[in-house]
């Protein structure tokens, strides 16, 4: 694997001052972007499961109930 160079010195420097491998810094990076997909991914099915109303629909309802 290959960073950039200014990368690659701040990589090393955490990992001096952390007492830790670049590899466990990458690897932990890595872990967490890929947990956040699979958070955002969750959040996608839940959401896909919503009622979908048409706009015109929620505009109407919304002066029905006098919001508008």
């Amino acid at each position: 694997m290959y960073f950039d160079p200014w990368l690659h010195r701040a990589l090393r420097l955490k990992a001096a001052e952390t007492d830790r491998s670049i590899s466990d810094l990458v690897n932990e990076a890595v872990k967490a972007v890929l947990a956040e997909d699979a958070d955002d991914l969750e959040a996608f099915e839940v959401r896909d499961q919503d009622t979908d109303y048409a706009f015109e629909e929620v505009v109407k309802d919304l002066k029905r109930r006098g919001k508008l």
